[in-house]
Formats: C-alpha cells, sequence, structure tokens
C-alpha cells in the first residue's frame, strides 16, 4: 500500500470518511438500530461477529468505493477480522481505494472541568505497531467537551496533541477529535475556545507533522476554516453528533473544505431483514447524500 496514493486520496479525494467503529458499549445500540436485538446473540464473540458482518456488508456494497467514500475508521477488532479471506485494511485499499484508519482511544475518563478525556492507553505503541503491519494509514481517537471550561478544553487539546505525536511517531497519521456536545447551552462559546486551543498546537507542529481533525459541525459557519487551511492539516472531517442525517448534511454543505466523517447517520436506514438489492440502493442513496454535502462547501 503506497502511504503518499493514500495521503492524495485522503488530502484530494472528493467524498468522505465513512466510521464504522463502534466498539464495545456502542455495539448493542448499532445493532439494535440495525434490526438485531440483544436476544438474537450470546456473548461478546457473537456480537462482535454479528457486527463484523453488518460492516462487511457496507464495505462490499457497491456504491462503497473510493469515488465518493476516501477513507473509513475501524475498530480493531475490524481490522482483524478479513472480508472475503483478505484482511479487512487490505481489501479496503485493494478492493474499494478506500483509506484504513483505526481507532485507538480505550474510552473516555470520568467529567473534569467540563470535559471527559481519554482514558490512559498504556498498549498503544504496540497497538500502532499491529496497524503498520497491517496497512493502516492513520488513527482515530475521541474525547468530549461539555462546557466551555477554558481549563477543560486545554486539557483535552493537550492530550490530543500528546498522543498524537506518540502516533506521528509510528509514521501513521492521527485524527484528532475533540467532540463537542452539540445539546450544551454554550456550544459556540466551547468552539471558539476549541479553535484557539487547536490553532495554537498546530502552530507548534514541526514543519514534518500532519494531523487530520475531527469535529461537531459549528454553531458559526466556516468557524474552522483557518484549521482548513492549515498548513499542518491534510483533511478536517465532521462528526455528526447526533444530528440527523439531514440536519448534519445541511450544517455539512456551508462549511468551506469540511467533509463528513459519519457512523449513526451512514448507516441509518439499513437493516439486518433487507435484501441485499434493498439494502444496496438505501446505502447508495445515502452515500450520495453524504458525498454531496462534503463536496458542497
Amino acid at each position: 500500500m503506497s502511504k503518499s496514493d493514500q495521503k492524495q486520496q485522503i488530502a484530494n479525494g472528493q467524498g468522505f470518511i465513512a466510521a464504522l467503529d463502534q466498539s464495545g458499549g456502542s455495539t448493542p445500540k448499532a445493532l439494535k438500530l440495525y434490526g438485531i436485538e440483544e436476544d438474537a446473540y450470546s456473548g461478546d464473540e457473537e456480537m462482535f461477529g454479528l457486527i463484523h458482518e453488518m460492516r462487511a456488508r457496507i464495505i462490499k456494497s457497491p456504491a462503497f468505493t473510493g469515488d465518493k467514500v476516501v477513507g473509513a475508521i475501524l475498530f480493531e477488532r475490524t481490522m482483524d477480522g478479513e472480508i472475503d479471506g483478505i484482511p479487512t485494511a487490505q481489501y479496503l485499499w485493494e478492493k474499494r481505494q478506500v483509506v484504513p484508519f483505526l481507532k485507538v482511544d480505550k474510552g473516555l475518563a470520568d467529567s473534569e472541568n467540563g470535559v471527559k478525556v481519554m482514558k490512559p492507553m498504556p498498549d498503544l505503541d504496540a497497538l500502532l505497531e499491529k496497524g503498520v503491519s497491517k496497512g493502516i494509514f492513520g488513527t482515530k481517537m475521541r474525547s468530549v467537551i461539555d462546557a466551555a471550561n477554558p481549563a477543560g478544553i486545554k486539557a483535552v487539546v493537550a492530550q490530543q496533541f500528546e498522543v498524537g505525536k506518540q502516533i506521528l511517531g509510528h509514521g501513521l497519521v492521527p485524527i484528532i477529535e475533540p467532540e463537542v456536545t452539540i445539546s450544551i447551552s454554550d456550544k459556540a462559546e466551547a468552539e471558539e475556545m476549541l479553535l484557539n486551543e487547536i490553532k495554537a498546537q498546530l502552530d507548534a507542529l514541526p514543519s514534518d507533522l500532519d494531523v487530520m481533525l475531527k469535529l461537531t459541525l459549528p454553531e458559526t459557519d466556516n468557524l474552522y476554516k483557518p484549521l482548513v487551511d492549515h498548513p499542518r492539516v491534510i483533511k478536517v472531517v465532521a462528526l455528526s453528533g447526533g444530528y440527523s442525517r439531514e440536519e448534519a448534511n445541511d450544517r455539512l454543505s456551508r462549511q468551506t473544505g469540511m467533509i463528513a466523517s459519519f457512523s449513526r447517520a451512514l448507516t441509518e436506514g439499513l437493516s439486518a431483514q433487507q435484501a441485499d438489492a434493498d439494502f444496496d440502493a438505501t446505502l447508495a442513496a445515502t452515500i450520495d447524500d453524504i458525498y454531496k454535502a462534503s463536496i458542497a462547501g
């Protein structure tokens, strides 16, 4: 796999990044939305087997190609799995021209100063080495901001970039994801603080290191344009954050240079009970909608 070709696909490709990285506690919810109730499986192995089948079905669908889906974020077990006998990351790039990313965080710590930083990741280096061996291009890690608290937001961004440098040390591109909760009353103020903290961290990065950013769709259109244009940023992608696909697409279409990285909004309307033709048609329409919103800005 050519890292330079993959970087070009992310930087210049027309399309969006699919988030197929639900893990642990979020998997039962994802399966339920897909039409598989919790009484349909027993234990983690069966549960993760079913979610892998769902993701494989999405990835193999005719519309899921690099023409409109430039990248996909995987959960570790999905990376460890195979599609038609081919390791998932390899299948994505070689069969679909979709750049593979890996979710690396281990969840959120308890709330402090209005934010939830990431839990410690003592085994991160080993996971990154495995990701490199399996053809992963980059990583994703999520923190959460629940209030416009300067100390909290500073701590979130500092941790994200500290871990990001560790990831860069393995030759991988980190997606920095400090999510701002969409329901908070001071969301706009939190986003202004976040913008300033990210800019300060980016300005301090060496000129040979590049990152990506995954950010909640902002209250002020094009608030993050300075980050889109920053020389250390390959791409700024948007998370749907609980907005409906329609509202997320509408907000995204007004942001210049941002593309989507949707999870629930991508799988909305898909069901295990659908015949393949219906499944493929629903997914194709969804991909087309998200693609149009991603290239509109």
